[in-house]
C-alpha cells in the first residue's frame, strides 16, 4: 500500500492504572511503537501515538477487539491528527455526569422505584419511546412533596469521577460547557453549579406549589432536542464538528453522532457501537486525554 492511501491518525490509550496501560501498550503496539511519535499524557494512565493507516475507524475497532479478547481494561480513541481540542463540551447528566438516574431515585421516595427503573432502562436502550416513557414515569411521582427533590439531591446524587475536572479544564481553555439532559432542571441546575458547567437544559417538573402534579412541561427535551441544542450552541464555533458530546443512553445518540467527537460513557451497547469512541474502564477525564490534554494541563 502506498503512502497516498494512508492517513495520519492519533491513537489514545487510557487505563485505570499503570499495569493495565503497560499491558495495553504491549498488546496493541509492542515493539512496533515508534518512540518519536509517543507522548505521555498521564504517567501510568494515558498516552498517545501517531500512526498511519488507511482506515482510522477500523484501526480503532481492531485495537478495541484485541484488548477485549485479552481482558485488558483500557479505553481507545483514534482520531484525525488535527482539530482535536473542541470548543464546546455538551454532556448528558443522568448516568453520565452523575452516577444515578434522578427519576429512579425520586421514584424510590414515591415507593415505585423497581417499576420506574425498569422503564428507564428500556428507554435508555432505545426499546421505548423516550417521551412516552418519561410521561408515564413522571405520572407516578404525582403528589410527591416538593421538599423531596432537595432530599433526593442531597442524599442520593453524586458526581461521577472526573466530571468537574473535565468541565473546568475545557472552560479554562476557552470552551463552552453545557449540560443537556432528558432529566429535570431541578437537578441539572445543581449539577451544573457543582461540576462547573456554564449552561444547562432539561425538562421541567410541574407542581402546584406544594407537591408534584405528575406532569412535565411540554415540549419534552429528548433525543432530537439534544441534537438541536448541540447545533445551536456550536453555531458560532464552526459547527458541531468542533464539539465533544458525551452520553450513555439512546436519547443521546443523535448529539453523539453529530458532534466532532462523540463519546459513549459506560453506555448501552447501541450507543457504544454508534459513538466515535467509548469510555468503559476509566473516568471522565479520559475525554480530555482523547482531545490531547496532558494531566498537567488539568484545571484545579
Amino acid at each position: 500500500m502506498t503512502d497516498k492511501n494512508l492517513k495520519t491518525v492519533t491513537v489514545v490509550l487510557a487505563a485505570r492504572d499503570e499495569a493495565a496501560l503497560v499491558a495495553a501498550e504491549a498488546l496493541t503496539f509492542g515493539p512496533a511503537l515508534d518512540a518519536a511519535d509517543y507522548k505521555v499524557l498521564s504517567e501510568g494512565r494515558a498516552f498517545e501515538v501517531s500512526v498511519k493507516t488507511p482506515d482510522g475507524a477500523q484501526f480503532q475497532n481492531n485495537l478495541t477487539a484485541r484488548l477485549k479478547k485479552d481482558g485488558v481494561a483500557a479505553d481507545v480513541c483514534v482520531q484525525p491528527a488535527g482539530n482535536r481540542r473542541k470548543g464546546l463540551l455538551i454532556c448528558d447528566m443522568d448516568s453520565t455526569l452523575i452516577g444515578q438516574e434522578c427519576i429512579d431515585e425520586l421514584a424510590d421516595f414515591a415507593g415505585v422505584k423497581a417499576y420506574v427503573s425498569e422503564i428507564t432502562e428500556r428507554a435508555m436502550r432505545g426499546e421505548l419511546d423516550f417521551e412516552d416513557a418519561l410521561k408515564e414515569r413522571v405520572g407516578l411521582l404525582k403528589d410527591l412533596p416538593l421538599d423531596t427533590l432537595q432530599k433526593c439531591f442531597e442524599q442520593r446524587i453524586t458526581l461521577n469521577p472526573g466530571a468537574d475536572m473535565l468541565a473546568k479544564t475545557m472552560a479554562a481553555n476557552g470552551a463552552k460547557t453545557m449540560i443537556v439532559s432528558g432529566g429535570f432542571t431541578f437537578f441539572s441546575q445543581r449539577i451544573a453549579s457543582a461540576a462547573g458547567f456554564a449552561e444547562h437544559q432539561a425538562n421541567i417538573l410541574l407542581d402546584d406549589g406544594a407537591v408534584l402534579t405528575g406532569a412535565v412541561q411540554m415540549p419534552i427535551l429528548g433525543r432530537e432536542a439534544k441534537r438541536e441544542a448541540l447545533k445551536a450552541r456550536a453555531s458560532d464555533i464552526g459547527g458541531p464538528g468542533n464539539a465533544v458530546a458525551i452520553g450513555d443512553g439512546a436519547n443521546d445518540l443523535a448529539m453523539i453522532q453529530a458532534a466532532g467527537l462523540g463519546i459513549a460513557y459506560y453506555a448501552k451497547p447501541a450507543v457504544a457501537a454508534a459513538a466515535h469512541c467509548a469510555i468503559n474502564h476509566t473516568d471522565l477525564t479520559t475525554a480530555l486525554f482523547f482531545q490531547g490534554y496532558s494531566e498537567d494541563e488539568f484545571a484545579a
